[in-house]
């Protein structure tokens, strides 16, 4: 497994470089650059026009500048984003970033449960009416367009029912005066959840080690206190209200990422199942007179979720790319959306960085996906 981790890592940094000299190339290749951009006035001197160009290094070779933003991306050095300048692109990143990742690993996450475990009942209960009606539901779900869609939930949450806000981060009337700024308050959220899930985590495993009667009342435990035990903290810290203006705020864009993205697992996993079942093995167990939800839990869908979590692994590490379109609808001020600004207006530095973010995830996503096949299927084996 070390040797083959080794190989991995070696590739994945090959592969990196390659993106990153590919990507910075064709950004530059673009007619014009921010210099144009930022001095359109056509009462600003060209000289003006050429400070501008040698103050941010845009007057050298491309070659050259490659060659220096390679060298300072190694040494932790990203550069300073032309748009918003003098900021660091690596503080941009870290406040656009853990929003992305919030937005679409927990839609990710969520849609990949309730896809995989209504995937497997329908395909276990073939023919029914609920499973017709369910597969033309995944099929419109995953074939909808996705601007439509998200049109349509901001028209019915939003504006014609009033539930949930029409879109950005945060209501900016109810943040004046706020002691603490919306990331530090973000952050405390991720942390808070995290903290939550893996409570609730530990509770689940520990049911399977009490006896059957008892485990129903460990598992609403187990779900139950974390829960106060969230809701308490905010209302004790006196940060309630802003964690609910973002968590309000947060609602709509996952509701709208989880149901698309829940079509397409719930679709996979129904038809990954459907062959699974046609197994010797599966005929096997069942001959054994083992129970049905035994075959179908531990022999059918453990085998069948090759193909889901691979789908689930991609889908995170695109997640940031694939993002711009719902973030731009939804006015989510996340990596998606300071990458597409950063395109439109030739912000070299701040467009690498946000790229340089998708390469890292995507690779990193091929790499767990190959580790999480050892442990999901024990007949494959890395040397």
């Amino acid at each position: 497994m070390w040797k083959f981790l080794a190989k991995r890592l070696l590739q994945m940094a090959i592969t990196l470089l390659l993106f990153q000299a590919a990507t910075y190339f064709l950004i530059d290749a673009q007619p014009g650059d921010i210099a144009d951009i930022m001095t359109m006035d056509p009462n600003i001197p060209p000289t003006e026009r050429q400070r501008l160009r040698i103050e941010l290094g845009l007057d050298r070779p491309p070659a050259e500048r490659f060659l220096i933003y390679i060298r300072n991306f190694y040494t932790g050095n990203l550069g300073v984003s032309f748009q918003e300048y003098p900021k660091p692109v690596i503080q941009i990143i870290k406040e656009r970033l853990p929003r992305t990742l919030v937005l679409f690993l927990s839609a990710s996450l969520v849609s990949f449960w309730a896809g995989f475990v209504t995937g497997k009942i329908l395909a276990w209960r073939r023919g029914s009416f609920i499973e017709y009606a369910s597969t033309i539901t995944g099929v419109t779900l995953y074939t909808v367009f996705t601007p439509w869609f998200a049109l349509m939930m901001i028209w019915l949450f939003a504006i014609k029912l009033g539930w949930l806000p029409a879109g950005k981060f945060l209501d900016p009337v109810k943040w004046i005066g706020a002691p603490v700024t919306s990331n530090m308050i973000f952050i405390r959220m991720i942390l808070t959840a995290t903290a939550a899930l893996i409570l609730m985590f530990l509770g689940f495993w520990l049911s399977n080690k009490v006896p059957r009667k008892q485990r129903f009342f460990v598992r609403l435990a187990s779900f139950l206190l974390p829960v106060v035990a969230v809701v308490l903290y905010w209302r004790l810290s006196g940060m309630g209200p802003y964690a609910w203006d973002i968590a309000t705020h947060l609602i709509l864009p996952v509701l709208t990422v989880t149901l698309i993205a829940y079509g397409g697992t719930m679709l996979l996993m129904r038809t990954s199942m459907l062959e699974t079942l046609r197994e010797d093995y599966i005929m096997t167990a069942r001959a054994k007179g083992l129970p049905d939800n035994v075959v179908r839990d531990k022999h059918a869908a453990r085998n069948a979720l090759l193909p889901v979590w691979t789908g689930l692994v991609f889908s995170i590490g695109g997640s940031i790319s694939g993002g711009i379109i719902t973030e731009t609808i939804f006015s989510w001020p996340g990596i998606g959306l300071a990458l597409l600004n950063a395109a439109l207006v030739a912000d070299i530095p701040l467009a690498m960085g946000a790229f340089t973010i998708i390469g890292v995830m995507t690779l990193a996503s091929h790499l767990i996906a190959d580790i999480g096949y050892a442990f999901i299927d024990p007949r494959i084996r890395y040397h």
